[in-house]
Order: C-alpha cells, then structure tokens, then sequence
C-alpha cells in the first residue's frame, strides 16, 4: 500500500515523499528507521468528505490520455513492476479522477488481475480498443511499445477528429450570429422605423410590407415560435439517439455534398488507423475488424465492417471481404490487395491512414476557405435588405417632404 508522509530530518529541514509497505505502522518503522521525526502519514489514495462530488464534474483529457500512456510506456522499459507504475502515477496525478481510477487499477493488479481487464473497469477512461491493445501488448511481452503505440494513435486521431469538428463550429457560429443579428433587427429597429412609415401618408412598397408583417410576427409570435422551435429539436434529439435515427442521420452525414466527403474520409482515416494500430501491437484481424466496427461511430460504416469480419471468418480474403462494400473505395480496396500479398497490410493501412488524414485536413482548409467569405456576404446581406426596405421609403418620405 502506497503512504504520503510529512517528517523532519536531522537538521529540522521538513521533507515529504511517499512510501510503500503493507501497512501504516510498517510506513512509520520504516520512516524512523532512516532517522526521519514523523508528523503526518496517510494513505496516498485518501479523499476528503467532498471528493465524491469533486469528480462528478471530472473528467480525463484526451491530452491528460497522451500523456498517461507515455508515462506508463517509459516506466515499464525503465523495468519499473506494473503495480509499481500505476501506484506512482496514481500517487502524483492531478487530476482526481486519473488518480482514483490509476489507484484502484493498482488495487486489481495487486490482487493477480491482468493489467488490461483492470483497465476495462474504467470505460470513461479507456475504451475497448485501448483494452484490447493492452491485452496484445501483454501476449506478446511488449507492453512498453503498445503504450506508445497507444498515445501516437491517440493523438493522430485527435489531431483529424477536432479539426474536423472546428471546421464545422465555425459556420454554425456565422449562422448563430445571422440569426440573432435578424432577430434583434426584426424585434428591436424594424419597430421604430415602421412607426414613421405608418405615419406617413406615402405609399408602402411591397418588399417593405413584407419586412413589416415579418417584424410583427416575431413580436406577436416570436415566443411561441422560440418554444415550438425547443420543442421540435428535444424530438428530433430523441429521434437521433433510436437506431433509426441514427441511421438516418448518420446516412445524412455522408450525403450531404462537400460536408459527406469531410466524415467519408474522415471515417476512412479512423478506419485505416485502428487497423494498422493493433494489427502492428500483433491482434489478429477478425478481432482487429470488431473493435474498429465499435468505435468507427458511424452505422454504415460499423455494418459493413461487421459483415466483412463474417466474411473472412467464412474464408473470404481480406481484399474481398471488404471490397464487397461501396463504403470502402476502390483505391483503398488496392492497397489493401498489395498489403495482403506482400504481407505488409499493417504498414499499407498506416500509409492509407495518414493519406486520408491529409485529406481530411485538405477538405477542412477548403471549407475554411470557401464558408468565411459566403457567410459574411450573407450576414451584410440579409441585414442591408432589412435595412434598405426600411430606410428607402423613409427618404421617400423626407424627399416629399422638402
């Protein structure tokens, strides 16, 4: 059991440190042994009464994740037992709950449970693919590698997935502020300008009247709207969560033009990662294929890995197996032929991972490029129309006027 303890030396300089022994009284011999004066020793894994609520907002970082994995993997080619790791790092996270979980897969250990079952108690931190690759690395001997192997993949996956996600936040940011800038404008300006033009005796044109009638249903209607709005996007989110919304949307994703291109290939990068990754950590391909299906977050996808994992565990070749779906193309159906003669498969499928992670990036740049200027001219436009069908028949009357 691993203690914290606080003590003075010889010199009456105050040291703290931590030790592991069976127990508390042990820690204390041990401590005074080495000539130490003790004033506190506790459990290094001891939580205050708040705790439990603390961790509730906790959570661990894909960054936190990375670095974890790299910390494990050089202690173990440091030789460093695993109780001992994961007790070390349990003992000096900072994030409570990184420490509780690293503590408690330490207990597990401890008591004869392999280090990748220990993990799989703990699916908020480590995925079932993270598990399985650490069940290879312990066949194999290689556990040091496959935390590496861990952390790069890690972070190449993060790399595509959040610049794909940040190409998508910013044209919903330009379409949050067209919507508001047009709300206020109808509700807030287009008011007190109508009462001039109402005022006057001039005609109205149409284009005006229409800007007008739309000003006033948002004042009549607009909070019925905004509820009727909630309302509607609570169902479709229920409906999203059923298997038939998902696969609704999910089929939607890779429809939709420029934006299906971006998850297609954004999907074929994690494919082609997940594989190369554990089939480099020694995991044999049909389980390899039924751990990329659970984590590929996609229906289509996860379906037609499913039935290509069937197919080769009927006999079929691996190339065959896969090219009897239009979700994986052509081009990748190739290299994957030529990895599988070759015997290379696992090295063609990191190049394919890394070719399709460009394109990802290269398709983000693009939409980048081409959102930016369209949303803005849409921004000025919609408020200058506003504006003019408002501010033009004001002139108008002021022209008469003088």
């Amino acid at each position: 059991m691993l203690f914290k303890y606080k003590a003075l030396d010889a010199t009456g300089s105050e040291q703290e440190g931590t030790i592991e022994t069976v127990n508390e009284d042990t820690a204390i011999a041990a401590l005074q042994r080495n000539g130490l004066v003790i004033t506190n020793v506790e459990p290094a894994d001891k939580k205050d009464i708040f705790h439990g609520e603390i961790t509730i907002f906790q959570h661990v970082s894909t960054k936190e994740l990375v670095i974890l994995s790299r910390q494990i993997a050089t202690l173990f080619e440091a030789q460093v037992s695993a109780l001992r790791v994961f007790r070390l790092l349990g003992a000096e996270a900072a994030n409570p709950l990184i420490q509780k979980t690293l503590l408690a897969v330490a207990s597990d250990v401890q008591s004869g449970s392999s280090i990748s079952k220990s993990l799989s108690k703990h699916p908020k931190i480590f995925s079932s693919f993270y598990c399985n690759m650490v069940l290879a690395g312990e066949e194999t001997g290689r556990l040091e590698q496959t935390f590496n192997h861990l952390a790069d993949y890690i972070d190449r996956s993060y790399a595509v997935t959040s610049k794909a996600q940040h190409a998508l936040i910013y044209p919903a940011f330009i379409i949050l502020t067209f919507v508001t800038v047009m709300v206020l404008m109808l509700t807030m300006v287009i008011p007190k300008l109508t009462a001039i033009i109402e005022d006057s005796t001039a005609e109205i044109p149409v284009y005006t009247k229409i800007v007008m009638g739309i000003s006033e249903f948002f004042i009549s209607y607009g909070l019925l709207l905004f509820v009727v709005l909630s309302v509607g996007i609570f169902f479709l989110w229920r409906y999203a969560i059923t298997t038939q919304g998902r696969r609704y949307f999910d089929k939607l994703k890779l429809d939709i033009p420029i934006i299906g291109s971006l998850y297609q290939k954004l999907f074929l990068a994690r494919v082609a990662d997940n594989l190369s990754t554990m089939l480099t950590s020694g995991i044999a391909m049909v389980q390899a294929i039924d751990i990329t299906a659970a984590v590929v977050e996609n229906v289509h996808y996860e379906e037609a890995l499913i039935q290509a994992r069937d197919a080769i565990k009927n006999g079929a070749s691996i190339t065959k197996a896969f090219g009897e779906h239009p979700e994986i193309p052509t081009i990748m159906i190739q290299m994957m032929r030529v990895g599988e003669e070759t015997g290379e498969l696992s090295k063609i499928l990191g190049t394919l991972a890394k070719f399709y992670s460009r394109e990802v990036e290269n398709v983000v740049d693009t939409l980048v490029g081409l959102i930016e200027p369209i949303m803005i001219i849409m921004l000025a436009g919609g408020v200058g129309v506003l504006v003019a069908s408002v501010i033009l028949p004001i002139y108008s009357i002021t022209s008469s006027i003088q």
